[in-house]
């Protein structure tokens, strides 16, 4: 499994740091180096509680542009991920928000990173940022100029979204991996914190043969063993923060409470 060889385990838990608003963002501070100070904390909190890989996501820069990201958010994210990089020994991804897939694959290619998420990658998406197509041609294409071995986990049927039309989730997960070419599927919740269906991840297991399905949003300490069930692997935010509130930062005790619970369940 592609999980494996970025992660060195069949089931990896990927924590996820959400930075502070970048310039030109509605909220920016216009404070680059706080930015990267505390991307620098919760990174180092999600290494020393056990996760297995990190991704990085310009979260807070919502109301986020539905394709390319403004080049100040390029120019910062590289900066800062290139810190993290140098700070942790861990496999590290990005999320470059809404769908600025091509400028994930490019920061990734210049600092080295492993994968990156696409939130719409095939079909057509109702979001608030509008509607939002899927161009697996084009990143496709990009990755193999870039000459990377950058991995492209997708999300299917994303949170926050509503597919136009009335998509079957076997032949969506089907498509995305054989005539998309994903590397791994994410599964996820209607918003962020809410956790797949059940049935759901059972259904995209089972279409998805031998590709990894990820988690993508709502795992915590008490459901992360019924979401293993049909899951090879989870990508983790809110139950991490401060008393669970995505706006805090990164709980270095919840991380290595849910590493333990998760690594019980995962390694037996």
């Amino acid at each position: 499994m592609i999980t494996e060889k970025i992660f060195g385990k069949k089931n990896p838990i990927i924590g996820v740091v959400h930075l502070l608003p970048l310039p030109t963002s509605a909220r920016w501070g216009g404070d680059l180096q706080a930015v990267m100070e505390r991307a620098e904390q919760e990174a180092t909190a999600l290494a020393a509680g056990g996760v297995d890989g990190i991704i990085i996501e310009n979260f807070f820069d919502a109301p986020f542009t539905k394709d390319r990201v403004d080049p100040a958010v390029v120019s910062a994210m590289t900066l800062v991920v290139d810190r993290i990089m140098n700070l942790v020994m861990l496999p590290i991804g990005l999320n470059i928000l809404r769908n600025d897939a091509i400028t994930g694959l490019a920061i990734a290619s210049c600092v080295g990173a492993k994968f990156i998420r696409v939130n719409v990658y095939t079909g057509v998406m109702a979001t608030d940022q509008g509607i939002i197509e899927g161009n697996a041609h084009e990143i496709q294409r990009y990755r193999r100029e870039l000459g990377q071995d950058i991995a492209i986990f997708a999300d299917v049927l994303v949170k926050h979204a509503q597919p136009l039309g009335t998509p079957n989730l076997t032949t969506t997960v089907q498509d995305t991996i054989q005539r998309g070419l994903a590397d791994a599927v994410i599964l996820s919740g209607w918003a962020t914190g809410f956790p797949p269906n059940i049935d759901d991840l059972e259904f995209a297991k089972k279409a998805a043969n031998d590709t990894p399905i990820l988690i993508g949003s709502g795992a915590d300490i008490d459901n992360i063993g019924k979401l293993m069930t049909y899951a090879d692997g989870v990508i983790v935010a809110s139950s991490l923060k401060r008393k669970g509130d995505i706006n805090e930062t990164i709980d270095p005790t919840r991380v290595s409470q849910f590493v333990e619970s998760a690594r019980e369940i995962i390694d037996n």
